[in-house]
């Protein structure tokens, strides 16, 4: 395996059998191209994302269901239990990614937290509804809050089931994606070409997982009974489990290369030590590892950048002490600003993960109101309207990465069509779209409801389900830029030795939203409810006497001021440049193509 120095980074000869990037089998020795990783290992990888998200979304889609019916609470609370629940399920990975980074290493932390995810989840949570001294007394009174509540020891039960998967998929979420993208070298122009798709189908499997659970499995749920709905996804889960265990011969891994809390505590405290020391002007002046450091671990050595230029001060060296909590190199201070500069991004983020928790709370509860009936026989379940966020979410994949991409290549010469941030920035308009459209639908709702009399009664409004239909479709598109993007993007802009942390930031969006949609919507109700003439709010049990409309509207409202700070801190924000460098390699094999296409020359596999 040979090695060159170009430029201040590692660059191994593209002739190598052997990876470059590092990867290695579990026992640490290094791994044949031909033999480890690429689409092979990558089809593990997805077919278990289908049978887990299967699990994940049969117990989420139908979630604000089983508290209102069987447990008996009411329209805020529930919707607020599911959000903090989702909440929890999402901000769990940025430990799962500590632990995978600095201790046990991806696939071992993976392993370890699905099997917490199905015995002591999935399983006690399928037990829970299934046997009737764990849930209160069947109700059937209008308003739920009249039944029976459920006791201490039911609560626990089901609450401890769900927390405990949230335990799990803290585990399972950050390091199944990442491994995922560790199959592709990154020092390959093929496979990293290779990686730019892999994103998209990636998201591609999560939503054909997701159209499952969001029909079939809520179909089962409303109509045959919970115990086979909640025992289908779990035994999903111990099939994905199994599938993802199979590939195991195929697999490249990474070693885990430290806590990256702790180098980015260290870079700045460091700084903060040396808050009155001078940074050199010329960057060769800072402390650095020798070249040869890097070439030995397979890692990339950062040039200095001129951003965020207090945390240089870490590696500027004074001679009194090499500590690494005074003293760091070059590398580990670009890696953690490179953390730092992501962070405006991810709080542009919190407020659209807002509205992707709609989806399984007040959405759902408004087709509870609505005429659900096809044909004589057939009722659609609310939840199943999930299902055209999936579908719309897929069609949309598919024609961003067949025809959007390839037109938008021609036209900015960039290999993935158009940036990440542009891509994520049409995602941000999407959603302001799709409150405005749910306010307006929402508004007429409340009007048919009162021309047939139906306000106090709270009985099912004359409108097909289907009106509601629009603001999912486009939720289902929004998410295919936004979401999409969102994944790529921050783990393409984390450093080598974050990535797993890097994909923790996408999931902490979702979770930070889920909590930001149960403090916004606990505060609208509360504070209308306190300053309404009747006392009664804006989100009440009863749909029909409520405002749902004015609460769209504050959340339409809302995006439009996110977008204003999404593109402000998009015009400073500077990308990573060992990204950059790859993106010219692509540009590069992208010209080469034309050049073959325009001499009509076949190419070669």
């Amino acid at each position: 395996m040979s090695v060159n120095m170009e430029e201040g980074r590692v660059v191994m000869s593209s002739s190598s059998e052997y990876t470059q990037d590092g990867s290695v089998d579990l026992k640490g020795n290094p791994v044949l191209k031909s033999k480890r990783g690429r689409w092979k290992a990558c089809s593990f990888v997805v077919v278990y994302e289908i049978f887990e998200r299967m699990a994940y979304y049969g117990i989420s889609s139908n979630l604000i269901l089983y508290l209102t019916k069987k447990l008996h609470q009411g329209t805020v609370t529930a919707s607020n239990n599911v959000t903090n629940w989702v909440g929890t399920i999402w901000i769990t990975p940025i430990f799962g990614a500590y632990i995978a980074d600095a201790h046990l290493g991806r696939y071992w932390t993976f392993l370890v937290a699905s099997i917490i995810y199905l015995l002591q989840g999935m399983s006690v949570l399928t037990l829970s509804v299934s046997l009737p001294s764990l849930k209160p007394p069947q109700c059937h009174e209008a308003d739920v809050t009249k039944c029976q509540k459920a006791s201490t020891l039911h609560l626990a039960v089901f609450y401890g089931a769900l927390y405990t998967l949230a335990l799990g998929t803290g585990g399972t979420k950050p390091n199944i994606s990442t491994i995922g993208a560790d199959q592709f070298d990154d020092f390959d122009p093929k496979e990293k070409s290779h990686k730019l798709s892999f994103f998209n189908w990636w998201m591609f499997s999560i939503f054909i997982g997701t159209l499952f659970a969001n029909t079939v499995l809520v179909y089962i749920q409303d109509n045959v009974g919970w115990t086979l709905g909640y025992g289908l996804p779990t035994l999903g889960l111990a099939l994905s489990i199994m599938i993802f265990f199979a590939g195991t011969p195929f697999y490249r891994h990474k070693l885990p290369s430290g806590s990256p809390f702790t180098r980015m505590a260290k870079v700045i405290v460091a700084s903060i030590r040396k808050w009155n020391v001078i940074v050199p002007s010329d960057p060769k002046d800072l402390y650095e590892l020798d070249l040869e450091e890097y070439a030995k671990n397979a890692k990339v050595r950062i040039d200095s950048t001129p951003t965020l230029r207090f945390l240089n001060k870490a590696c500027v060296n004074t001679g009194s002490s090499h500590n690494a909590w005074m003293l760091c190199p070059v590398t580990q201070v670009e890696e953690t600003k490179q953390m730092l500069r992501m962070i405006p991004i991810l709080v542009s983020t919190f407020v659209p993960s807002t509205m992707v928790a709609q989806i399984n709370t007040l959405f759902v509860k408004q087709g509870t109101t609505l005429d659900r009936a096809i044909g004589r026989s057939f009722s659609i379940p609310p939840a199943s309207l999930g299902a055209f966020v999936t579908l719309s979410m897929l069609i949309c994949v598919v024609i961003y990465d067949r025809f959007f991409v390839k037109i938008m290549q021609k036209l900015t010469h960039n290999p993935r069509g158009i940036t990440l941030l542009q891509r994520m920035g049409i995602g941000l308009v999407i959603h302001i779209v799709i409150m405005v459209i749910a306010f307006l639908t929402e508004r007429y709702r409340l009007s048919v409801a009162k021309e047939h009399g139906l306000v106090q009664n709270g009985g099912q409004v004359p409108l097909s389900i289907f009106i509601l239909l629009p603001q999912f479709v486009l939720m289902g598109t929004a998410d295919a830029f936004l979401e999409v993007a969102k994944i790529e993007f921050f783990y393409d802009q984390a450093p080598e030795s974050m990535k797993s942390l890097g994909t923790s930031y996408s999931m902490t969006s979702l979770g930070i939203g889920n909590f930001l949609s149960t403090f916004v919507l606990s505060t609208v109700s509360h504070i209308t409810k306190e300053h309404s003439s009747e006392h009664k709010g804006w989100i009440l049990n009863n749909l029909n006497a409520s405002h749902l409309d004015y609460y769209y509207a504050l959340l339409a409202v809302l995006n439009f001021l996110n977008l204003i700070f999404f593109l402000v801190v998009v015009k400073f924000y500077v990308y990573r440049a060992e990204v950059s460098d790859s993106i010219k390699h692509l540009t590069e094999e992208l010209k080469e193509k034309k050049a073959v296409v325009s001499n009509q020359v076949i190419p070669r596999d």
